[in-house]
């Protein structure tokens, strides 16, 4: 077999002498073998596509390990999680691209969106909850274990005054790990009893408060997509000379899995004292 040096495999490759060795470092393209007397690194022709390969990907700032589990895959598998890999920088786009939006408009004191603003009275509830410290990776796997916890536990009451609801009481992102809450309104008889025998779930008493809302379409979920709308009811209490009574909600009015974007899909609620 023939090798190559470095140098004429960085050429054909059309990756630089530095990337090859730190890419050799890193276990993701190692040298067919290394000279013994020289320490040369020598690489074997059917190396080429891999390198280019690790390039290309290298140009998505795909990171080194998600590129390591690329060249590991077979054609169908590596395809698979270079579209996965995209799917998410792009929703990591989306979100930068809010943040821009919001920045902008704050600094540049432009007007906050118009919210149609509204109230209602909730009754006094009985509540099972969760609450966890949990980072943004973490955030699906709460939501998941805890709805089928909570859903499990008892039998929940109808209407507005019935649907589980989201507590942010910190941000929740790479660096901040909240906590987040999920609150489930439960029969009141049951409330009490199914809480005994589930150590991670508490039982809460809510009394009766109104609150305000927003209500919100699927597009504009998540963070930082409602901080225009945390504004903006932070703006209508001050005007009102009303006092929160708590953190942020937000109430689940309907199944985001099967939602269009353009669905309402949550009430952004501040309780009221």
């Amino acid at each position: 077999m023939t090798y190559m040096t470095i140098g004429e495999f960085a050429e054909l490759t059309r990756l630089s002498p530095k990337a090859l060795r730190l890419y050799d470092r890193l276990g993701l393209l190692v040298p067919e073998r290394v000279d013994a007397g020289t320490g040369y690194r020598l690489y074997a022709r059917d190396q080429v596509e891999a390198a280019r390969l690790v390039g290309l990907l290298r140009r998505l700032d795909m990171p080194l390990a998600v590129i390591a589990t690329v060249l590991a895959a077979d054609d169908a598998g590596a395809a698979r999680a270079v579209s996965e890999y995209w799917q998410q920088a792009e929703a990591t786009m989306a979100g930068r691209r809010a943040v821009v939006g919001y920045l902008q408009a704050r600094l540049t004191g432009a007007n906050h969106a118009m919210y149609d603003i509204q109230t209602r009275r909730m009754p006094e509830r009985k509540l099972l909850t969760i609450n966890r410290h949990v980072h943004l990776a973490g955030t699906d796997a709460f939501f998941t274990y805890a709805f089928s916890r909570l859903r499990s536990a008892a039998p929940g009451i109808e209407g507005i005054a019935g649907v589980p609801f989201l507590i942010f009481y910190g941000e929740v992102s790479d660096d901040s790990d909240g906590p987040i809450e999920l609150r489930r309104p439960v029969v009141a008889e049951a409330g009490a009893e199914a809480v005994e025998a589930m150590a991670d779930v508490q039982f809460r008493v809510e009394p009766a408060h109104d609150e305000a809302y927003i209500r919100l379409a699927l597009k504009d979920m998540g963070w930082p997509a409602m901080l225009p709308a945390a504004d903006a009811l932070e703006a209508w209490t001050n005007e009102r000379h009303r006092q929160p009574a708590g953190a942020l909600r937000q109430v689940l009015i309907a199944d985001q899995r099967s939602a269009a974007p353009d669905t309402p899909v949550c009430d952004l609620t501040v309780p009221l004292k």
